[in-house]
């Protein structure tokens, strides 16, 4: 499928002060829509995903799999502030006619749900059989949730969390000091900080990764004297420029600071009354080693979403085990989907 495009012409406010003239929300999508509706699969994605869930998310869109296009109508849409299509800094502000570059507003992951949730109404979708999301992704499906209780039937939140703690706001804060280094960043221009967000990007892959996946996949035989050329550090480079090459830095610095940002407890009253209110069938899903959202962070959704179902994948893939152990979540979420 071919990427779609959706425009709202009205004024969107943000949550925190700022406001955007209109929107475009750029989204995919897969399989054809019951008439009733009723086989709705929402895929909401992780920080520099697209809304193509097929090239990002390996084994999910395929038949016998938990977003088989055979049985659901697959739905995508890329996040407010994002490089692939939605309204983001390199947009032209319709106020001025150029790109916002750094002056883009900031957004908040309820103001990401607010945005799905408007290209939902424009699709006709009422409610959703799966919702479904990681990392990032898990904090917008989280606040649809919350926000638009009647809106999913079931839930399945993976590695991912109910608010930011201060370990994941300060490996952020740690990645934009790296892009506020560049020299670059802040001219009026689209590659502007490219070489910071490289930086940005290596930091980032050592909480994906962790220890144990580093050693796994970019240790190498035979211990010659040398002072460079190493597997792992090659790799480091190889991973930034990549990045560097597809996304911006003006993105990447927005939408960091709108994970730091999340915590579903704010505005009302304690987690527990925040979470217990979600009237849809929960699943979480953790995985074993992951640095970035522990096993620890899941708990709380165990503890405030009524009759919420809990599994862990054993990986040594930590946080990047989403991606890497689509096998076993595909079981995970199936026997979800199954269980009435």
């Amino acid at each position: 499928m071919e990427v779609q495009y959706y425009h709202h012409h009205d004024e969107f406010l943000l949550e925190g002060g700022g406001r955007l003239p209109g929107l475009t929300v750029a989204y995919h999508t897969y399989g054809e829509m019951d008439p009733g509706g009723g086989n709705v699969a929402w895929v909401c994605h992780a920080l520099t995903a697209n809304s193509d869930v097929r090239e990002w998310w390996p084994g999910t869109v395929e038949a016998g799999r938990f977003l088989d296009p055979s049985r659901y109508f697959v739905v995508c849409a890329n996040i407010l502030g994002s490089h692939y299509g939605t309204t983001g800094p390199l947009s032209a502000n319709p106020e001025t006619g150029r790109p916002w570059y750094g002056s883009f507003p900031g957004v908040t992951v309820r103001d990401m749900a607010r945005c799905h949730k408007l290209l939902a109404d424009h699709l006709g979708v009422k409610r959703v059989e799966l919702l479904v999301g990681s990392s990032i992704g898990g904090f917008q499906c989280l606040e649809l949730a919350v926000m638009y209780p009647g809106f999913a039937r079931r839930v399945a939140l993976i590695a991912t969390a109910a608010r930011a703690y201060p370990w994941t706001i300060a490996l952020n804060e740690s990645q934009r000091m790296a892009i506020e280094l560049d020299p670059t960043f802040g001219e009026e221009r689209a590659d502007a900080g490219g070489a910071g967000m490289a930086v940005a990007r290596s930091i980032a892959l050592l909480s994906y990764r962790g220890q144990q996946a580093y050693d796994k996949t970019q240790d190498e035989a035979g211990r010659e004297a040398r002072l460079e050329g190493f597997r792992a550090a090659s790799y480091q480079r190889y991973q930034g420029e990549k990045l560097r090459r597809r996304f911006n830095a003006y993105s990447y610095h927005l939408l960091t600071r709108a994970i730091d940002s999340h915590d579903a407890s704010r505005g009302r009253g304690s987690m527990e009354e925040a979470l217990g209110g979600i009237e849809a069938r929960c699943l979480i899903v953790c995985i074993s080693s992951d640095i970035l959202f522990p096993a620890s962070a899941h708990e709380v959704f165990r503890r405030c979403i009524p009759g919420a179902r809990y599994a862990a994948i054993d990986s040594d893939f930590a946080h990047d085990g989403f991606l890497i152990e689509h096998e076993k979540l595909n079981n995970i979420i199936l026997n979800f989907l199954r269980d009435e």
